[in-house]
């Protein structure tokens, strides 16, 4: 067990903090770095040169032989190319140990492999790795040893952005130089910026690793493409928040303590909704961190989970019936002296401050709801949205009754004059105490939530990485916070433009505003009379990326430039494309290998069953009405094979990125449905023994 001081001595220890590099730099260089990361800039060549040697002599002291730019390429996930700190030996044959500022700051890695969506040729390999200054260094600690790993961007030869990091720090500055605008009008000359802050909670499922190598479809697309449901799923509500199994606990133990070594502050554990599913929660961090150390926790999760004979899943969907999984992103903005800008206080209606951000991030989602819509698409969002336990496709914003009420008086009347409460909680048990309610309840079904200080952004996949979603939140904010300062910098009376503004606003978009339930098909109906955008899949979504509205918003913030929005847009159709292909081809190989063939080996030992049974002189139509009805089935799965082979070998014609992705979506998924669907029949009903898979039951309840 680790008490308390075990915890607090390991946390970040595999972390080059301000704190260690406070020990180990000159003090001028510890500020001029402190300056740099609070403040932008660039280092000096000899300030980059010392930072470097402390550094190096650091990962070395714990065991480090190698260092890498640790950068996140349009993949999702992370890469990395290690460098060995050895130099050529001297004279005397002695090897020594190197490392420069300039090997800190830059880093050469091939460009050409990673998508580009066509902004580099397979020719032009050249990219370039720049040092992140305001995420920490840290080591990784494997098979491969200790390495050092420098947070970097990745940009190419001609400096357009070929990661998730840079759109992110560009929207981070951003939204900071806009919010100070509207900072300063309310009188906050202290700050000098606003951070976003975020706080993702991973939702992951675990199985065990030896049924999962059974099982291609997992190994190769990360779900099931067949399966029946068991007998029993989350219907009973017993797996959410229930006891811990023991080797599901020893991992969480594990997991916790190699995260809090690399600096991530884990801090809730507990079963989610369906059975093998489970999710950590961190505490709050600046965007840019947050997105780095939620690539670690995916990362940690799987690396974890081996060492225990478990897998982790992050698809969304791993398990067809029961609760996806997503990420939940909360949202907050702090300026550096202190205050939340979403922190309504607790009078809200009164608080003009907090009310002016509330109109403008209204006016930020209603606008750009569909760029907010593509920001959680993912090939595996699309079986989870709108599912068990996960936010419809449709856009909006849950405020509760007490905030929702400030907005329709402020519509209605111009003025907010009173105050839903929350009232007190009486249990009704006299050694229980009463206690004051929030003033408003949550809401599970919706996609855009007010938490009390924070919007959370519920739409998130598991397996995808955070830093478009913040992005597009910082770059969709910042320009609502640009249009309501250009006005209100402008106005000769403030405290009447700032309180027409507000009105203005919510008047405008309140149609964004939804407490209901989400789920029903009533709201879809509504969303519809109301003009919103029901976006439902991910290929649909990706052109919003393109548009003018778009486009304008990014190239005003240089956030991303045309070019790079049009990569990215023809790279999700790549994706998109090259995914369901994978999983097409999976299960082709599947039915084809394992699943047809077992079953035509059970129809046989059937069939002799029934002429045994016939030659005792016996009545069989039982065991022929079953051979007939498991017979019927193979014969509807062999049919559907051959059709999803068709359209897999059409697909191959196409040559246009976005009618292959949409050929994809309707043609060659329908097609896999339409195989699933027999197959999962015959589970049903050949024997347990002779079906070649670990089933759902095995997979998801014997862990």
């Amino acid at each position: 067990m680790c008490d308390v001081m075990n915890v607090e001595e390991m946390f970040g220890s595999k972390v080059f903090t301000l704190g260690k590099m406070k020990e180990r730099l000159p003090k001028s260089v510890y500020k001029e770095v402190k300056k740099i990361i609070d403040q932008g800039g660039e280092l000096s060549p000899a300030t980059a040169d010392v930072v470097a040697k402390a550094m190096k002599d650091w990962a070395v002291e714990n065991g480090a032989t190698h260092y890498t730019h640790w950068f996140q390429p349009l993949t999702g996930i992370t890469a990395e190319k290690h460098d060995a700190f050895v130099t050529h030996p001297d004279e005397e044959g002695k090897m020594l140990l190197e490392f420069s500022g300039k090997e800190l700051i830059k880093g050469e890695p091939d460009a050409s492999s990673f998508p580009s969506g066509g902004l580099r040729a397979t020719f032009e390999a050249r990219g370039y790795t720049a040092w992140d200054i305001t995420s920490p260094a840290f080591l990784k600690e494997d098979a491969t040893g200790v390495i050092l790993c420098i947070p970097t961007a990745f940009c190419s030869y001609k400096g357009e952005a070929l990661d998730k990091k840079t759109p992110l720090l560009r929207s981070m500055e951003a939204i900071s130089e806009q919010a100070l605008r509207i900072v300063r009008l309310f009188g906050n000359t202290e700050a000098t910026k606003v951070v976003p802050s975020v706080g993702p909670e991973q939702e992951y499922f675990l199985v065990d690793r030896e049924k999962y190598l059974k099982r291609d479809d997992l190994i190769f697309a990360g779900r099931t493409l067949f399966g029946a449901p068991a007998p029993k799923g989350q219907e009973l509500e017993d797996h959410y928040f229930g006891t811990i199994r023991e080797r599901i606990g020893a991992y969480m133990k594990d997991l916790n303590i190699e995260l809090w070594k690399l600096g991530v502050t884990a801090k809730t554990q507990h079963n989610e909704v369906a059975p093998a599913q489970h999710e950590l929660a961190p505490i709050y961090e600046t965007a840019n961190i947050a997105v780095d150390h939620n690539q670690l926790v995916m990362e940690t999760m799987k690396k974890v989970a081996g060492r225990h004979g478990l897998t982790c899943l992050l698809h969304e969907k791993p398990f067809a019936g029961v609760n996806g999984s997503g990420k939940h992103n909360n949202w907050s903005l702090g300026t550096d002296n202190g205050v939340n800008l979403l922190d309504p206080g607790d009078t809200p209606n009164e608080n003009i401050q907090f009310l002016l951000v509330l109109a403008c991030i209204m006016k930020a989602v209603d606008t750009h709801a569909d760029l907010l819509r593509q920001s959680a698409s993912d090939v595996g969002n699309d079986h989870r949205l709108g599912a068990n336990e996960a936010p419809p496709a449709i856009i909006s914003i849950f405020l509760g009754e007490q905030l929702e009420d400030v907005v329709k008086q402020l519509v209605e009347t111009g003025e907010a004059a009173h105050l839903i409460e929350g009232g007190k909680l009486e249990t009704g048990v006299s050694t229980l105490p009463d206690f004051e309610k929030d003033a408003t309840d949550r809401n599970r079904t919706s996609p855009f939530a007010f938490t009390g200080n924070k919007f959370e952004f519920r739409m998130v996949g598991s397996a995808d990485s955070i830093g478009s979603p913040n992005t597009i939140l910082n770059a969709i904010v910042a320009e609502a916070f640009c249009e309501a300062a250009d006005r209100l910098e402008k106005a000769d009376n403030f405290d009447m433009a700032v309180h027409d503004l507000i009105k203005e606003y919510m008047t405008k978009h309140q149609r964004i505003v939804f407490n209901g339930d989400g789920y029903s098909d009533a709201w879809v109906k509504e969303a519809e009379r109301r003009g919103l955008p029901n976006i439902k899949s991910m290929v649909e979504a990706s052109s919003s990326l393109t548009t003018e509205k778009s486009i304008a918003l990014f190239e005003k913030f240089g956030i991303f430039t045309k070019v790079e929005l049009e990569s990215r847009e023809e790279i999700l159709y790549e994706t998109y494309a090259k995914t369901i292909n994978i999983e097409a081809l999976t299960m082709i190989e599947m039915a084809k290998k394992q699943i047809l063939p077992a079953v035509m080996k059970y129809t046989k030992s059937l069939a002799d069953t029934v002429i045994a049974v016939k030659e005792a002189g016996a009545d069989a139509s039982v065991q022929i009405g079953v051979l007939n009805e498991i017979s019927a089935n193979l014969a509807q799965a062999k049919a559907a094979l051959t059709t999803l082979e068709e359209k897999v070998e059409k697909a191959s014609t196409i040559q246009n990125a976005k009618e292959l992705a949409f050929f994809f979506k309707d043609e060659v998924f329908t097609a896999m449905e339409a195989l699933r669907a027999p197959v999962d029949t015959l589970e049903t009903m050949v024997d347990r023994k002779v079906w070649p898979l670990p089933t759902y039951a095995e997979l998801i309840f014997e862990v």
